[in-house]
């Protein structure tokens, strides 16, 4: 495992679905060299004023966070064959259960 800790922004609907793990994977932009045994660290980014679809004046942070490991990265041409963007990877993320409450 690594001691690599990404901090990140997730909007609330995708943060509910991690949250309750029927999301275990993230889509992101390739910028950060991610690698498998990385920790991302989830934090719930409001981007919406008032609910209003569309409008985009930050609200911020909610305080509601979760930490994930990394698995496993798809990217490059490998994933460029599954329709995936260059410059985009997918992260298989998991629940280290030996590490307690993560």
């Amino acid at each position: 495992m690594s001691d690599r800790v990404h901090d990140l922004k997730v909007w609330p609907p995708y943060f509910a679905a991690l949250a309750n793990r029927s999301k275990t994977f993230e889509l992101r932009r390739d910028d950060r060299d991610f690698r498998s045994g990385d920790w991302l660290l989830l934090r719930e980014w409001d981007p919406t004023d008032a609910g209003i679809p569309h409008v985009y004046e930050p609200r911020g942070y909610t305080g509601r966070k979760l930490i994930r490991w990394v698995t496993y990265v798809l990217r490059g041409s490998e994933a460029e064959v599954f329709g995936l963007q260059p410059g985009f990877c997918v992260l298989a993320l998991a629940r280290d259960e030996t590490q307690g409450s993560r």
